[in-house]
């Protein structure tokens, strides 16, 4: 909904003081893929603060404080910063405090964080706070500090257990894992929506066009766990969705060259160079695999259309949430 979200604000460490909701409720997390457990911690913060009249702010870290900790460990994100953003201003909130994760955060006690960060910067009324989530040097920052803490502080403070499908907890880390197996209707369900990438279409080896199924091409992150297949896809663009099929991987055909996401669009004609695309993957249809021939690949191409098309009839609605930042 766009006329709500469209007051969506976005605070960093450099915003000053009198541009900063006072007396708000937030919901802190790293919100990586703002999931079902996510949403949970967030409906929290958004139930309190229209109970205390206040506003309701996410308070989220970038960045990802595990990239800071293991900066040669590859880490595959859910969403980066913009998409993050994109989807908490979904969800209804005021706005988004983000922090900068670095060696001074990484350096803060709990303590210090909760009088200077969050009561004395924003001044907070209320904290909504997932049960595993921890802050402060060392990890010292619990939920249960914050409960300890609220009577002395003057503030309310709700800790949200963990949301669970199937009697298995909700995590960033199962949804990492279900995208790794192209486990798409798991990841859809933990996440309360198709899982997204945005990216800028560049340019390919024209090799699609040549087979009647011409691609718009984006250049995945590095560390993007998905599995390499093919998909089916709905696409955002200037405010439509297109339907689509996608394969992402290393086109084992042609060059085994650094993993590409490559896009046909069912119905659509025109120029998409330059575009920033979001791309929804809504079913997992087979893995990639090395033809022959071009006759061999070209009837896989068109049965792969088939199968997509008939996944995304069965689910006309599919795509994330999405607000307006800024």
């Amino acid at each position: 909904n766009s006329s709500m979200s469209s007051s969506f604000s976005v605070i960093r460490d450099q915003t000053p003081a009198s541009a900063i909701p006072q007396g708000a409720v937030v919901a802190m997390g790293n919100f990586d893929g703002v999931h079902r457990g996510h949403r949970a911690v967030i409906g929290a913060a958004l139930d309190m603060a229209k109970r205390l009249g206040r506003p309701a702010l996410a308070v989220t870290f970038e960045p990802h404080p595990r990239s800071f900790f293991s900066p040669h460990t590859p880490q595959f994100r859910l969403t980066d910063e913009t998409s993050k953003l994109r989807l908490l201003a979904g969800t209804g909130l005021d706005g988004a405090v983000i922090m900068t994760f670095n060696a001074a955060r990484a350096g803060t006690s709990a303590q210090d964080f909760i009088e200077k960060d969050l009561i004395g910067r924003l001044g907070i009324s209320g904290i909504s706070i997932g049960y595993d989530f921890h802050f402060g040097k060392g990890r010292a920052g619990s939920p249960a500090l914050l409960q300890s803490e609220a009577p002395r502080l003057g503030i309310e403070v709700h800790v949200q257990s963990h949301i669970d499908i199937d009697e298995r907890p909700v995590s960033s880390t199962a949804i990492r894992m279900a995208l790794a197996e192209g486990q798409i209707t798991e990841a859809t369900e933990m996440l309360d929506g198709p899982w997204f990438i945005s990216g800028e279409v560049i340019h390919g080896e024209k090799r699609g066009r040549d087979l009647g199924y011409p691609t718009a091409n984006i250049r995945l992150d590095q560390h993007c766990g998905l599995r390499h297949g093919i998909y089916a896809v709905r696409v955002g663009l200037d405010g439509r969705r297109y339907d689509g099929v996608a394969s992402f991987g290393r086109r084992p055909t042609f060059d085994n060259g650094a993993p590409l996401l490559e896009i046909f669009l069912f119905d659509f004609k025109g120029d998409l160079y330059g575009k920033m695309l979001d791309v929804a993957f809504i079913a997992y249809i087979r893995d990639e695999l090395k033809f022959d021939g071009i006759e061999a690949l070209i009837r896989q191409m068109d049965d792969d259309s088939i199968k997509a098309r008939a996944a995304l009839a069965a689910a006309p609605n599919a795509f994330p949430k999405l607000g307006a930042i800024g």
